[in-house]
């Protein structure tokens, strides 16, 4: 399709914007710019049709199938962005005196007790905006933590082979160095590798649980005291918290800090540029060193705190607040039953396609899982040359979002389902189906796999050349 500059047509316009009631004020000539401004030039009938068409070519959660592994989407109910946009959450200003905006703060206090309660710990920050972000944070308040305490040589985060590729990432941008350890046979923490590579220079551990192949270590309590025992800390990567919200608490797991997915666990958008939003919860060993702007009530008011040992802001004001009421929502909506109650849903249909899909997919890890889990093709590759980036392209071309691939490294040709607790049976079955049919096709004719997907706008693209040169700009003539 056309870009939006393609389709503009000299003198074009839409509805004139009124008359400004703000008093104007001269742009200093050295901020002037030198050159006209390029805006597409588009009536409304033509605007609104690059859109329509634009959405159109996307696939997105309302459109089928998503079952994207680690990074899945849930449904975002409508009720959620309903409350987000009520005059009196939309209309404020972070500027606003803080007497203005009480029922803002409110809501954050609301939300922070209830994500307290689910994860088992004492205090929640907003600010992040997204997961990477809240690793980043949580980080950053072990390192002032261990610092404070004077234990200036603790600079070493321990990170699992099965982690999310941001782990490391994050841990190396705090300033620590990243220590591997390698999974056991079941895709868990090796407790004796464990052991081995903790020590007086141990700042924590990063761990995602159930981890990234959907299962749920027994071993955790041990885990915890294992790095609690070398004077580390324990930070939780949430972003696998939907299987076990209002079941199981990291907190009770051992872990001191805490970052949320919320898009993953508690319904708020994801993608397409943002918004989003990375809570951060910790136990009181922590509360000190949270980021400014801590909003606290007392005798019914609401202000905004300093924490004592605070390591300052890590965004712009107090966070991604319209993500937040959306969050809230979902909480108040479904309750405390209802959160037990998803959670468990998640885990039957991810056992539910799974049992759908082992009888003719390699399912290294076991016959069960939490959330989600990982199938590899390794061996359908070897009889017919069909690999996991071959399956996920057919799938296109069945009206279903592919799953997440090649992740974990530690599955060779891996793609990761997750269904989520919102997909209906009716879904899953015809999900199933279409991968057992693909997997018969492929037996039969693998090479016709290798020029999916056939029916998208967009065929197979040359990855290679878009990531070395990407066109990300539009040039004018």
């Amino acid at each position: 399709m056309k870009l939006v500059f393609e389709r503009s047509i000299p003198g074009y316009e839409t509805d004139w914007l009124g008359a400004s009631d703000v008093p104007g004020s001269a742009i200093p000539e050295n901020l002037r710019r030198q050159t006209d401004l390029h805006l597409p030039e588009l009536s409304q009938n033509e605007l609104s049709r690059h859109y329509t068409q634009l959405a159109k070519e996307s696939f997105g959660v309302n459109d089928g199938f998503y079952p994207l592994g680690s990074c899945t989407m849930k449904y975002n109910p409508k009720v959620n962005d309903e409350v987000a946009g009520l005059e009196g959450f939309k209309e404020i200003h972070p500027l606003q005196p803080v007497e203005t905006i009480q029922g803002a703060l409110e809501v954050m206090t609301t939300a922070e007790s209830w994500l307290s309660e689910i994860n088992g710990m004492d205090a929640f920050t907003f600010q992040p905006a997204a997961g990477a972000h809240g690793e980043l944070t949580a980080l950053l308040m072990i390192k002032a933590y261990h610092e404070l305490n004077g234990d200036h040589h603790r600079t070493k985060i321990i990170v699992p082979d099965s982690a999310h590729g941001t782990n490391p990432a994050s841990s190396a941008m705090a300033g620590f160095e990243t220590v591997n350890i390698p999974s056991d046979e079941f895709g868990c923490v090796d407790l004796e590798t464990l052991k081995a590579a903790v020590g007086p220079d141990t700042a924590g551990l990063m761990l995602t649980n159930p981890n990234t192949v959907g299962i749920f270590d027994p071993n955790i309590t041990e885990i915890t005291k294992i790095v609690h025992d070398a004077g580390g800390l324990n930070y939780y990567d949430g972003a696998n918290l939907n299987p076990i919200m209002g079941i199981v608490r990291p907190g009770d797991m051992g872990f001191d800090v805490v970052h949320l997915n919320i898009h993953k666990t508690f319904s708020t958008p994801h993608g397409g540029g943002g918004p989003g939003m990375g809570p951060v919860g910790c136990k009181a060993i922590l509360k000190d060193f949270l980021p400014d702007y801590y909003p606290v009530e007392t005798n019914g008011t609401w202000a905004f705190t300093t924490p004592k040992h605070t390591i300052g802001q890590v965004k712009g004001f107090y966070g991604h607040f319209s993500i937040l009421t959306r969050a809230l929502t979902y909480l108040l909506t479904l309750g405390g039953d209802g959160i037990t109650a998803s959670a468990k849903a998640a885990v039957l249909n991810a056992n539910y396609l799974l049992h759908g899909l082992k009888e003719k997919y390699q399912v290294p890890y076991g016959d069960h899982c939490m959330h989600e889990f990982v199938i590899s093709l390794s061996q359908l590759k070897k009889q017919t040359g069909v690999s996991a980036l071959d399956m996920a392209k057919a799938l296109l071309d069945y009206q279903m979002h592919p799953p997440t691939m090649y992740f974990p490294l530690i599955v060779p040709e891996a793609l990761m389902l997750e269904p989520t607790e919102t997909e209906s049976k009716q879904t899953l079955d015809e999900a199933i189906q279409i991968f057992l049919d693909l997997y018969d096709q492929a037996m039969e004719n693998g090479e016709v796999f290798h020029e999916y997907p056939l029916t998208t706008p967009v065929g197979r693209v040359d990855e290679v050349g878009a990531a070395r040169n990407p066109q990300i700009r539009y040039l004018f003539d």
